[in-house]
């Protein structure tokens, strides 16, 4: 499943989340098995060449995310203490992040 974050740039796994207007870069990472099979960067979400974005997560609830929902985009939204892309992706695992709108 691919997951893709708004990020203050590309400093791999160590890259920090920001709101989507802030963001610089667009991390995508290919999430299988409960491991990461891999994290690329991109200049905007358009660019990633993938077909299909499972879950975006990002920086607050209060972001616009309607088009994300629009396209079948499940929108998930970081806690206080998860900030860089390696804490999202262990929220993730283990379902610690929330569900935009709830």
């Amino acid at each position: 499943m691919l997951i893709l974050i708004p990020v203050e740039g590309d400093n791999g796994k160590d890259s920090l989340i920001v709101p989507r207007a802030a963001a610089k870069k667009w991390a995508l990472v290919d999430f299988e098995e409960g491991e990461v099979k891999s994290l690329t960067f991109h200049d905007d979400r358009e660019s990633t060449g993938a077909d299909w974005i499972d879950f975006v997560i990002l920086e607050n609830r209060y972001e616009n995310y309607m088009d994300f929902m629009e396209e079948g985009v499940m929108v998930l939204v970081r806690r206080e203490e998860q900030d860089s892309v390696e804490l999202l992706i262990e929220a993730f695992k283990f379902k610690e992040l929330d569900e935009a709108g709830i």
